[in-house]
């Protein structure tokens, strides 16, 4: 990637400062440029527009824990996402993005432009693609082409944060939950209504989406309302507050009851009826460029969640080079081990099936991978302050996904924690097929996602209070998933692989995994590859179980852009790495190397780079 990248040059700023200054306010610019601009002044600024975004976004609040003297009431509203209030977000992002712009035309320190410009970016990335009205604006994902889907979306969202994280800890606080399910039920008409405004404008989620789409839906509407998790979870919170009484509480938990029987399962419904309608319409081609407005989408896509200026071509043809040369490290271990015959795809299907690698497929059996899992993080944190001169002290817990979900589910993710602390870091994997999760591969799917990967770097960002609460919260994919990858190859380097050379295998399948993802997903959104196509080539070059497969691909049909990151975002993040040792030499040191990528928080890659190279200068 070109250090002026994309995501950076969206904001229409050079690093330089205010050179794409429009030619109509160049005499206002000159006026201001020369006024230095206070950071109580910029935090004004910051503060209004943080304030606009969350008062969209009382959902995320709540998963943050935010104190309601600074942003107000908002622990019974939750987001609209009809298609008038997404539109109210877009207008409301771009409007702050274009102040936050013109306020660089002033003079300020450095740490002040660069609050500024990673502001207007995020900004910038939830105002989404103007020229693509499909889909919603999601405060992870940013903008996304399908509010109904297998994958994500406010119909599995919502209700997640509602059971996990809805403090209820006094009896406002249930009333509080009780009407958010009311509101719940208005908010499925309301995603209800985004799905008919996007189908009437031709944006129609894949056909081949839509059988996983619907076992979600139908799975969450299975059960009387009693057993439903948005009661059960609200019934044993109840059950831990003393001020609330036996009656209080059964009377509470009958509404939530009635609400979700009466109220959201009906809602539910009429979405699946709905779908059952689409689908007949549905296309068969299942990559983006065949949406109206699809190929430019994919681009915007490109540009902020893979934070790349390169071309879908270039992308694909790196992912080919990367599967190459990792799949031929993969050949010699293999070798080295007894495995000489077919092909390393082949070779790594053979390691799947072998018991010696698979957790029993039982209750016992993935207690046992979850434990050791949680050893896996207490025997990596021990070794970190050999290369990390900063550690969160946020805890990280390991939690399997839940059974209602994991059909549709990834392989595993991290959830942050709350920016008080209350609530730790978790990080969640998927146990539905038990060979999908071979011990092989274990270790490096903690490291990525737990320590030193997500956990390290979203709690230490959320740490940093000077920055603001966008900028603790940002969701820049490139960095955030490029670091989590890099994060596999620092473990290897701790020695976490050593004497396991089929550790290392799966370090290294995994790796290949993720470079294979820049071939399929600009295959199949730019080379207009078809599933089948995508999910023959991912299961070759991965090795993996076909049931992680299909899902993989399948995650990437329904989310564009967003698999590009890691492979992207690692490399950039290595190149850094090599280009600072190299300038210092002896003088380098990998623990202040990892405070200046970590401690300026999640960033544009090209800034990143912008103070690699000034971080270099002052050590030189």
């Amino acid at each position: 990637m070109n250090k002026l990248n994309a995501l950076t040059l969206a904001v229409a700023i050079a690093l330089s400062g205010c050179a794409q200054e429009s030619r109509v306010n160049q005499a206002d610019s000159a006026a201001t440029a020369a006024a230095p601009l206070s950071r109580a002044d910029i935090d004004k600024q910051v503060d209004a527009y943080t304030q606009t975004f969350i008062n969209h976004q009382p959902a995320l609040a709540t998963s943050l824990k935010l104190s309601t003297d600074q942003y107000g009431s908002y622990a019974d509203r939750l987001p609209d996402y009809s298609a008038s209030g997404m539109q109210a977000l877009q207008i409301d992002m771009n409007n702050a993005a274009e102040k936050l712009k013109r306020l660089q035309a002033h003079k300020m320190s450095e740490d002040d432009r660069l609050h500024l410009r990673v502001n207007e970016v995020l900004a910038r990335y939830y105002a989404g693609d103007a020229q693509f009205s499909g889909g919603y604006i999601d405060t992870w994902g940013g903008h996304l082409p399908y509010i109904v889907n297998q994958l994500s979306g406010p119909l599995v969202d919502i209700p997640n944060l509602l059971k996990d994280q809805h403090s209820v800890e006094n009896l406002q606080d249930a009333q509080n939950y009780l009407t958010r399910l009311e509101a719940f039920a208005a908010l499925t008409d309301q995603v209800r209504g985004k799905l008919a405004d996007d189908a009437e404008k031709g944006i129609i989620l894949p056909k081949v989406l839509f059988p996983n789409t619907f076992g979600y839906l139908n799975n969450f509407t299975a059960h009387a309302g009693e057993k439903h998790p948005l009661v059960t979870s609200f019934d044993a919170r109840l059950s831990q507050v003393a001020s609330i009484s036996d009656a209080q509480r059964t009377e509470l938990v009958d509404a939530a009851t009635a609400l979700v029987d009466k109220k959201i399962y009906p809602a539910y419904q009429r979405v699946i009826a709905d779908l059952k309608v689409l689908q007949a319409k549905a296309p068969e081609k299942v990559g983006i460029w065949a949406q109206p407005g699809g190929e430019a989408f994919y681009q915007h896509e490109i540009t902020y969640l893979a934070d790349s200026d390169l071309s879908a071509q270039q992308i694909h043809d790196i992912g080919l080079a990367e599967v190459k040369r990792i799949t031929e490290r993969m050949d010699e271990i293999l070798r080295e081990n007894g495995y000489t015959t077919g092909s390393v795809g082949d070779r790594m299907k053979q390691l799947n099936d072998e018991p010696r690698f698979l957790y029993e497929d039982s209750d016992a059996g993935r207690e046992a991978l979850l434990t050791f899992l949680r050893g896996e993080i207490e025997t990596i944190n021990k070794k970190a302050p050999q290369y990390f001169s900063t550690l969160p002290p946020q805890e990280v817990e390991v939690r399997r996904i839940p059974k209602e979900v994991e059909a549709g589910a990834p392989g595993g993710y991290y959830s942050a924690p709350s920016l008080d602390g209350s609530r730790p870091g978790v990080f969640a994997i998927n146990l539905k097929d038990m060979k999908a999760v071979p011990s092989f591969g274990m270790k490096t799917l903690t490291y990525h996602e737990a320590v030193p990967g997500h956990h390290f770097q979203i709690a230490l960002n959320m740490l940093q209070t000077d920055i603001g609460l966008m900028r603790q919260n940002a969701s820049f994919n490139g960095y955030i998933e490029g670091w989590a990858l890099y994060s596999e190859l620092v473990a290897y380097e701790m020695g976490m692989y050593e004497n396991d050379p089929f550790g290392d295998l799966g370090r290294l399948q995994a790796e290949a995994y993720r470079a294979a993802r820049l071939v399929v997903d600009t295959g199949l959104h730019y080379k207009q590859w078809t599933r089948q196509q995508a999910i023959e080539y991912f299961a070759e070059a991965t090795g993996s179980a076909m049931s992680d497969v299909t899902a993989a691909i399948d995650r990437y049909i329904a989310w564009p852009g967003q698999a590009l990151g890691y492979k992207l975002g690692m490399i950039k993040l290595v190149e850094l790495r090599d280009k600072a040792r190299k300038a210092l030499g002896d003088k380098f040191d990998i623990k202040a190397f990892h405070d200046v990528i970590l401690l300026k928080g999640a960033r544009p890659l090209a800034i990143v780079e912008d103070d690699v190279d000034r971080w270099v200068a002052s050590q030189s």
